[in-house]
This record gives structure tokens, sequence and C-alpha cells, in this order.
């Protein structure tokens, strides 16, 4: 599985767990909701800054947000 789909669903596995909306984690991770839908479909290539910043609005690691189940 290519790593961008892996960030995606770990991203959107972990937000559904927190039950946040992606409005709500749009705004805490200061990144538009079209642009983090685009994170969670696999479509964008996040950079390590914005890793860092949805990591942070979750409550979790980068590493946590890359790692394959």
């Amino acid at each position: 599985m290519h790593i961008r789909a892996i960030v995606g669903l770990n991203v959107l596995r972990i937000r559904r767990e927190r039950q946040l909306s992606q409005e709500e984690l749009s705004l805490r991770a200061k990144v538009t909701r079209a642009y983090l839908s685009g994170i969670e479909a696999g479509t964008r290539n996040p950079t390590v800054d914005m890793l860092a910043r949805l990591g942070d609005a979750l409550g979790v690691s980068v590493e946590e947000l890359v790692k394959s189940s």
C-alpha cells in the first residue's frame, strides 16, 4: 500500500475514534477541510510539517500516522 493511503487511513481512523468531524480537525490543524479530505482519501501528499500538525491536533505522534497496521 502506498504511504499516502496508509497516512490517510490512519488519520481517518484516529479522527473517527476521537469522534471529530473533518471540519473540527481541519480547524485544529489549521488546514482547509478540502485539503484534509484529500489526505484522508490518499490523494494529497502531506509534508512532514503537516503530519506534525495533524498529529498534534489528534494527540498522536507522527509515527502513529505513518505506521502500517
